[in-house]
């Protein structure tokens, strides 16, 4: 069962090394003042308050310390609101306080607290268990540290790196990790806590190198750095490390000592209370050692209560070393359903694990209780035991890759130092070339914009002139039909009027049977009179819409030669609420060009079958709509086209505003709403 206790001891390994480093802090930083944020930290630190209540004084705290200015006081207050969060094990919010402080801190230059946000996202990696991002923040946080002769926390960084290097397999480098940081240590005072966790980690790999007297020696070492009363009893080292010494003896099939140390384990005071994953832990230590050595007194009560509180506390890897016990003792117990059962629950649990150490031992184990599908299990086992020394060897060497190119870039940045005077000024010449590059292109991008406006200036004047020569044409005509008009109000109505009107007069000399049929004569006279002058009003109204549906007229030629050139099917609308006789002749010219700027476009580029024109008077405004079923295009790649830029100018000019919608596939809409101004008047038309 070597794999089996040994992911046991190094989860609670990382646990306790991470977990006494942030309490210390807490304990040195939680005394209350008059201060608000001393209050919130000191709040959401309070161990008899919910979940929720210190979530919500931890980020009072941090509304307070993020208005402050980025100084090392407003550092060292986030790092406390990040302790927080890991006590509270909000992971991700310690990791985003963390980063949050990394960045402040490569702002401020500040290289002391550069390195500690890089050891806190290293933890933060730890309990992920993302080993290589682990190793990584660890390694930046040690050259740091390195580079400013920090060596109480070079030596705390060294430790936890050992111990990632412990639990990714890489024993060789973790030991002299844990010299080195030894090495610092013994010439420092007040350094026994760290000391433990050297002699601790020590201790653990002299045990997988089966060197159980030296395992045991530094235990031993590990429990001298007890005497310390300095050390916070509720970190419980105590029973730490007498669960590791009975591990050693357990190894050792020592099974009378491995039981008397961990009942010692278990006889700490409050250990249920501060440190239940441990007692979880020896509670199935001594209850295998008890297996092992055939005494079956507690048995098997003391797994399934480990059991129990492993499953509470969500512990789901640890569960599988005690399945895998249970399952050894109903095998002893020649209860070969249960102990097939609880090997079956092992195996299933551990699949869901990342670590391929547990699947091997559900592995193991079901194939010595499974008789029948041994050949099976023992098949998926060679298989993922090769696959899990080929990945420790990876990981190995991915920390040597990190180190290495960690290495390389510091080696490059000095040589890319030396090379950054000739490359300034290399750059200080381009720079200059390109500016005087952008400056000619800009001014010759601009110049032809002056020309192109110059040019369509002169076509809109050329346009406006043919126009109002027509216009012109078109007032000839209507005087000279105003001259008819008068003509035939004065020579006809006015003469037949004024003889009626003398005929009239002269019945008053008359007797009444002889006016009455005269009288009927010159009404029905006068009602031959009424019908010619309703001609010709009716006459003058024609003339009207003629002249104001001329536009019209022009468009519908447009649209005629559309038809007759181009095989797309076209539709077009007028509406007749539009009151065209309010529009200018600039408008109408614009209105013109925009729509053979738009049937253009449709015939060059949409590929359409069908295209629609649209003129709709909405709330006092002419809404132009030329819509496709064509390929369509990308509106925001296509902005700068001369056709659209020459449309948008002319919506412009007229006050209006112009949409296009578009897409691949789906076609395109183009929409112009210019504003009906009531001041203009119908001699502005054409």
């Amino acid at each position: 069962m070597k794999k089996s206790f040994q992911i046991l001891l190094s989860s609670f390994l990382v646990l306790f090394l991470i977990g006494c480093t942030k309490k210390n802090d807490l304990t040195k930083n939680t005394n209350s003042t008059e201060d608000s944020l001393s209050v919130y930290l000191s709040l959401a630190n309070d161990i008899s308050l919910s979940y929720e209540s210190k979530q919500k004084y931890t980020q009072k705290a941090l509304s307070v310390v993020e208005k402050k200015k980025n100084d090392s006081l407003t550092r060292a207050n986030l790092f406390k609101i990040a302790n927080r969060y890991f006590n509270m094990n909000d992971l991700e919010s310690f990791k985003v306080i963390s980063e949050l402080v990394l960045n402040r801190a490569i702002i401020a230059k500040d290289s002391a607290y550069m390195a500690k946000a890089y050891t806190y996202l290293g933890d933060y990696y730890s309990n992920r268990m993302i080993s290589d991002s682990a190793f990584r923040s660890y390694f930046k946080a040690q050259k740091i540290y390195l580079q400013i002769n920090d060596q109480y926390n070079l030596a705390k960084t060294l430790i936890s790196k050992a111990s990632l290097q412990y639990n990714e397999a890489d024993f060789f480098e973790s030991e002299i990790s844990v010299f080195k940081a030894l090495e610092i240590l013994k010439t420092k005072k007040d350094v026994n806590e760290q000391l433990y966790e050297c002699y601790n980690l020590l201790g653990i790999l002299s045990n997988e190198r089966e060197e159980y007297n030296k395992a045991i020696d530094y235990q031993n070492k590990a429990l001298k750095t007890l005497d310390d009363k300095s050390i916070p009893s509720d970190f419980q080292l105590k029973a730490t490390s007498l669960n590791n010494i009975g591990f050693v003896y357990l190894r050792m099939k020592n099974y009378t000592q491995a039981i008397s140390c961990f009942e010692k384990g278990l006889e700490e005071k409050n250990l249920f209370e501060e440190k239940t994953i441990l007692y979880a832990m020896l509670l199935d230590n001594l209850a295998y050692s008890k297996l092992k050595s055939n005494r079956v007194d507690g048995l098997p009560a003391q797994f399934y209560r480990s059991l129990k509180i492993r499953d509470s506390l969500g512990l789901k890897m640890e569960m599988i070393s005690n399945q895998i016990h249970l399952s050894e003792y109903y095998a002893l117990k020649k209860d070969t359903a249960k102990a097939v059962e609880f090997s079956k629950q092992a195996l299933l649990l551990s699949r869901s694990s990342d670590k391929l150490n547990n699947t091997l031992q559900a592995l193991k184990q079901i194939a010595a209780v499974d008789p029948k599908n041994a050949a099976k299990y023992s098949k998926e086992y060679i298989q993922l035991n090769d696959k899990m020394l080929k990945a420790e060897r990876n990981m190995g060497e991915k920390f040597s890759r990190i180190e290495y190119e960690t290495n390389e870039i510091k080696d490059q940045n000095s040589s890319l130092q030396e090379k950054n005077k000739t490359l300034v000024y290399v750059f200080s010449i381009c720079t200059l070339l390109g500016l005087f590059f952008y400056v000619y292109k800009t001014q010759q991008a601009k110049n032809r914009e002056l020309l192109f406006k110059q040019q369509q200036q002169i076509a809109n004047e050329d346009i406006y002139n043919l126009m109002i020569s027509q216009q012109n044409e078109i007032e000839l005509t209507r005087i000279k039909e105003k001259k008819r008009v008068a003509q035939e109000l004065h020579d006809g109505i006015l003469g037949r009027m004024f003889g009626i009107r003398i005929s009239l007069d002269s019945l008053d000399k008359l007797d009444e049977i002889e006016a009455v049929p005269k009288r009927k004569k010159y009404l029905t006279e006068l009602k031959n009179v009424e019908q010619d002058i309703r001609e010709i009003s009716h006459d003058l109204n024609r003339e009207k819409s003629e002249l104001i549906n001329n536009f019209v007229s022009i468009l519908n030629k447009l649209f005629e030669d559309q038809i007759n050139t181009y095989s797309s099917k076209l539709i077009t609308f007028f509406d007749p609420e539009i009151k065209w006789d309010l529009m200018s002749n600039i408008e109408k010219i614009n209105l013109y060009r925009i729509v053979q700027e738009g049937l253009q476009n449709c015939n060059k580029y949409a590929e359409a079958d069908i295209i629609r024109v649209e003129f709709k008077n909405e709330n006092n405004n002419l809404v132009l709509r030329i819509e496709d079923d064509g390929i369509g295009f990308n509106t925001n790649r296509t902005k700068n086209g001369i056709g659209l830029h020459n449309i948008e100018y002319r919506v412009k000019e007229c006050k209006g505003t112009v949409t296009i919608k578009s897409a691949k596939g789906e076609g395109t809409i183009l929409s112009i709403e210019i504003p009906i101004d009531p001041n203009n008047n119908l001699h502005n038309d054409i």
